[in-house]
């Protein structure tokens, strides 16, 4: 079985994704981790992407493709995978559906977790890192005792280009513009259903778990 987790920056769609996936015996690929190696890396390519994650944009849809495809074609997705973050453009989407077609597979289901822009914003423009350990903090669910201190060492936190305001509103503007348009493609091909992506992570997992054992 092959599943599609579509939402906006903030909506989970990680966080569910290991849920969901562990809960099915289900592989998780997840186009965030592949990118994150990529753009760690100290070439041409790593720069390129980091780049585009700096200014909250989304990568070229022909190395994004490229990329997935190749962890597509690897055994353990044989049979079957959840993927976090891919597709997110209509190209992407037509691109996995000709590579299954191929190997008389497709997609079988996709799930929206549907988040309000308010609290998009919440979630992605609060998070905060401590420059000397890296533990994590966010302004509204998680944080430091002492503004801008970590609890764990003191040292002084800081938040990445990614996480401003600015970026996250730019993300979402991003996401309204290429990704959205995904829901009216498969929601024509009556693969997609919704999920209140609000609710308590184990709520929302097993909302998700529940819509593909029915599948």
């Amino acid at each position: 079985m092959y599943i599609v987790l579509l939402g906006a920056p903030g909506a989970g769609k990680g966080t569910q994704a290991m849920e969901v996936s562990q809960k099915l015996g289900l592989v998780h690929v997840a186009s965030g981790d592949l990118f994150r190696e990529v753009r760690e890396s100290d070439n041409d390519l790593g720069r390129l992407v980091k780049s585009y994650y700096d200014k909250g944009e989304l990568v070229p849809d022909d190395v994004t493709i490229q990329m997935i495809l190749s962890r597509l074609a690897k055994p353990d997705c044989e049979k079957g995978c959840l993927l976090d973050g891919f597709p997110r453009t209509l190209q992407q989407a037509e691109a996995l559906d000709e590579a299954l077609r191929k190997q008389n597979k497709r997609v079988d289901r996709v799930i929206s977790i549907q988040v309000s822009e308010a609290e998009l914003l919440r979630r992605l423009s609060g998070r905060w890192l401590c420059r000397k350990c890296g533990a994590p903090y966010h302004s509204v669910y998680a944080p430091p005792k002492k503004a801008g201190t970590c609890d764990a060492c003191g040292g002084e936190l800081y938040q990445r280009p990614d996480d401003t305001e600015a970026t996250a509103k730019n993300r979402l503007e991003v996401y309204n513009r290429q990704t959205a348009p995904l829901i009216t493609y498969y929601t024509g091909q009556r693969k997609l259903t919704d999920v209140d992506g609000e609710k308590a992570v184990e709520a929302v997992s097993r909302a998700v778990v529940a819509v593909l054992k029915d599948r």
